[in-house]
């Protein structure tokens, strides 16, 4: 089925050029069971050794438990968590229930159920340590070009998907929210996801002061903000495989150095040893540098108020979404090429229901930073290997097998005496050579 539907939508010239596809149609995903049946089912990494269990029921009797163990059909343990709802003008959601599970081993499949209805689920925890593969995919959406990258998505195993914002494109059409969730559980109850949020998770009407922003998004799709010691879900931070330290921030709140997402980043960055993990990877919707002509200068305000830190700090790689486009960067700070700033990457080609970015500008400023860039659906892959190395792909959707167009290997800084990385960040521009 999906093969048939991608070779509908691309076609590659005779000459080998790539046509560029449409927007595809959206795909809405209903539910069919009963309304005990748990659906929009997906789990998110909560510390190292625990998983967060998220599903919605239409029956508010349904209790907020998940009874789990790693053979099928046998759940030697029981957790029990919280449950919420949200309204948004006549709309009222499920009951949305979530459930940490753990302490989990690593590299392990375990099999679980919800609320003690239904059908048995797995997944399998990440590894402790690396070799450990991510999967990164922004601008996701729910249209047939999204069935196309998720489908590419699933032909290899991963241990972990990271979304760097606008999931659902609901739009304040709060039965997308729902059709979303149905739309990306196959895959998302198989393997963590960890998210941030987008322009189209805001959802607000400044007037209607009871109807607050990110609702929707908070209320159905919580990453461990408390567990990192933030106090917003907009941005938060976790370890994976003891080797790499991944920061979620926020575009759509305050960032200036008086915000509190300025101040939780400099105590985040403080809390990471680097000489214990080597990687240190941030994910942010708007971009800070970009050739397209989408969204062209919206991350700038960001971009000045927090590059210093990330510098500071030696992060390896940002990604980013919002234009709907690939693209890659060399090393960068502050708008120059530097072997010791972060590798950018704009990643917002997940399957959007608003169409490609398809212009760059050929005399941008930043054109001579840019490595790579394409206007295509697909997805990339981290690939950490160990301390130091890490392989980086892009795949574009053109067939039924994807065709990786990108590729890199990446040193992290850690491992770099010229960019002299302590063992721990600090604030101060004295400790670091600008």
């Amino acid at each position: 089925m999906f093969p048939i539907l991608y070779l509908l939508f691309a076609t590659v010239l005779c000459n080998g050029e790539f046509t560029r596809p449409p927007p595809g149609k959206m795909i809405l995903t209903r539910h069919s069971k009963s309304s005990s049946y748990p659906q929009q089912v997906h789990i998110s990494a909560v510390g190292t050794d625990h998983m967060r269990v998220s599903w919605i029921t239409t029956d508010k009797r349904v209790p907020s438990i998940v009874e789990y163990g790693t053979y099928s059909g046998t759940y030697d343990l029981t957790a029990t968590g919280e449950h919420t709802s949200y309204r948004y003008f006549s709309y009222v959601s499920g009951k949305i229930h979530h459930v940490n599970i753990g302490p989990l081993l690593p590299d392990t499949v375990y099999y679980y159920r919800c609320g003690r209805v239904g059908d048995e689920f797995n997944f399998k925890t990440p590894p402790a340590v690396v070799p450990i593969e991510f999967v990164v995919a922004g601008d996701l959406g729910q249209t047939e070009w999204t069935a196309s990258t998720l489908y590419h998505v699933n032909q290899s195993d991963y241990d972990m998907l990271l979304l760097p914002g606008d999931l659902s494109y609901a739009d304040t059409q709060q039965p997308l929210w729902d059709a979303f969730g149905r739309f990306v559980e196959p895959y998302a109850r198989k393997r963590p996801w960890m998210v941030t949020q987008g322009n189209h998770e805001v959802e607000a009407f400044p007037v209607l002061h009871d109807l607050h922003p990110f609702a929707a998004y908070n209320s159905r799709w919580p990453m461990p903000y408390q567990e990192s010691g933030s106090p917003s879900n907009l941005y938060n931070s976790f370890n994976v495989a003891a080797a790499i330290h991944v920061i979620m921030l926020g575009s759509y709140t305050d960032f200036d150095s008086n915000s509190a997402q300025y101040n939780w980043v400099v105590a985040d960055l403080a809390k990471v040893d680097r000489s214990k993990t080597p990687w240190l990877i941030v994910l942010l919707h708007v971009p800070w540098y970009n050739t397209n002509l989408a969204h062209q200068g919206e991350g700038e305000s960001m971009r000045k108020a927090m590059e210093d830190l990330l510098y500071k700090a030696r992060v390896d790689v940002v990604f980013s979404g919002h234009v709907h486009a690939y693209e890659r960067f060399m090393r960068i700070y502050n708008n120059k090429a530097d072997p010791c700033g972060p590798m950018y990457i704009t990643i917002g080609d997940g399957g959007n229901r608003e169409g490609l970015a398809l212009e760059f500008e050929k005399d941008h400023k930043s054109a001579h930073l840019s490595v790579f860039h394409e206007a295509s659906f697909g997805h990339g892959r981290l690939k950490v290997i160990n301390g130091s190395s890490a392989h980086w792909s892009w795949h574009r959707n053109d067939d039924s097998v994807s065709t990786m167009r990108d590729e890199l290997w990446l040193e992290s800084l850690s491992s770099s005496s010229a960019c002299k990385v302590g063992s721990h960040f600090v604030a101060s521009a004295d400790h670091y050579e600008l």
